[in-house]
């Protein structure tokens, strides 16, 4: 059995990091090169790493920013925000992200998902899919949760998996930063549409948060920012909480 990975969210805006509700990204939080340093000594699976104003302004991402923070990241990194091309994912790459997560641009032109995993397989191609709750239903949004796509999550996760994606971060934009629990119901939802994992992200407040939508809601990660930037919860004491649960776990 694969084993469940404890995935921290560093949200980057400008000149350093940032953590709010609802994608309302205002309130600083410090330092990335510190983050890491920090999470390099707490038994960390993998680092997520957001830049979060980069598609809102339409730059770029900054690579040179992401090679400085790969020299002191002893563990595997996702890098987003501003990702357009497959250019900019090979040139993340070679700068020593592990992984790429595509959000605005793969829906924008959804082709370039295959194109990237076909230049660089599938492992290395992550798939953001940001959503909020519309009626009954949910509705995918771009742009940093700013702009309405009409997709519904569930179509859009198979839509994603068949042209290539190797993994899908599914964050509920209404959950995020609340520390109230995390969808379970959206992420049963999409996890029971594809294969390939799926990242639980936005609401994670307590250990039992995460055992929740792993054992309902089919995650097979999860991912949290708020409960390690404002508690004393680690993702170290995550992975023995879930370990006590019966989740396999990498300690």
């Amino acid at each position: 059995m694969l084993k469940i990975r404890v995935l921290p969210t560093l949200l980057f805006k400008e000149v350093g990091l940032v953590k709010g509700i609802g994608f309302r990204s205002d309130r600083p939080t410090g330092s990335a090169l510190q983050a890491i340093k920090v999470y390099n000594r707490r038994d960390v699976d993998e680092l997520v790493f957001f830049d979060v104003a980069a598609s809102q302004v339409g730059r770029p991402p900054d690579f040179a920013l992401i090679d400085d923070l790969a020299d002191e990241c002893f563990m595997p990194m996702t890098v987003g925000g501003g990702v357009r091309s497959v250019a900019d994912i090979g040139d993340l790459l070679s700068v020593g992200a592990d992984k790429v997560s595509i959000n605005s641009a793969a829906i924008s032109r959804p082709d370039l998902i295959t194109e990237a995993a076909d230049r660089f397989g599938v492992q290395c191609v992550v798939v953001a899919i940001d959503v909020r709750r519309a009626g009954d239903g949910w509705q995918v949004y771009s742009h940093c949760g700013t702009r309405a796509t009409g997709l519904d999550p569930v179509s859009w996760a198979r839509e994603v998996e068949t042209r290539g994606a190797g993994e899908i971060i599914l964050t509920s934009i209404d959950r995020d930063g609340t520390m109230s629990g995390y969808d379970v119901a959206l992420s049963r939802a999409v996890a029971d549409a594809v294969t390939i994992p799926v990242v639980a992200s936005g609401g994670a407040g307590s250990y039992e948060d995460m055992v929740e939508v792993l054992r309902d809601g089919g995650a097979s990660a999860v991912a949290a920012a708020s409960i390690y930037h404002f508690t004393q919860q680690t993702p170290r004491e995550a992975k023995e909480y879930l370990r006590e649960q019966g989740f396999p776990v990498r300690l």
